[in-house]
């Protein structure tokens, strides 16, 4: 997983690419990339297991709607994962994430950027030769 400023982008923005084997890692990928911008990942302890669901119409709002649900589980209980395992039924364009981690506290984890919101710019999911690779871009 990689984070950069889109190119000509404002600066207020958080580009995140990731690949996996399934489109299910790949969604995961996209997961610890933004929580890895909001706090070193590797800093989080795995003392609490929580889960998230999220539906879609297409994969692009299906991700969308994940990634909607992963902000809101921080930014009301204040969760950071530190593993994420996400099953992704195509068919029915359905996600659940199984996610281990523990509560932010800015007293014991560096604080990064604020993560604001999700976004559709240039949001790209493509599967190349078996692999998926996923694009999205936050607004910070």
């Amino acid at each position: 997983m990689s984070f950069t400023y889109p190119e000509g982008g404002p600066t207020a923005d958080l580009l995140i690419e990731a690949t996996g084997k399934t489109l299910g890692e790949a969604f995961a990928n996209i997961a610890l990339g933004m929580f890895n911008a909001i706090t070193p990942i590797g800093d989080i302890a795995e003392e609490q297991e929580f889960e998230l669901v999220a539906e879609g119409r297409d994969l692009d709002s299906l991700l969308f709607n994940l990634m909607d649900e992963f902000l809101y589980i921080h930014d009301t209980k204040h969760l950071v994962p530190h593993r994420i395992d996400i099953e992704v039924n195509t068919e029915n364009l359905r996600a659940i994430a199984k996610c281990a981690g523990e509560k932010f506290s800015n007293i014991t984890h560096e604080v990064g950027i604020s993560v604001k919101a999700v976004t559709y710019h240039k949001m790209m999911i493509i599967e190349i030769d078996g692999q998926w690779f996923v694009r999205m871009v936050f607004d910070t």
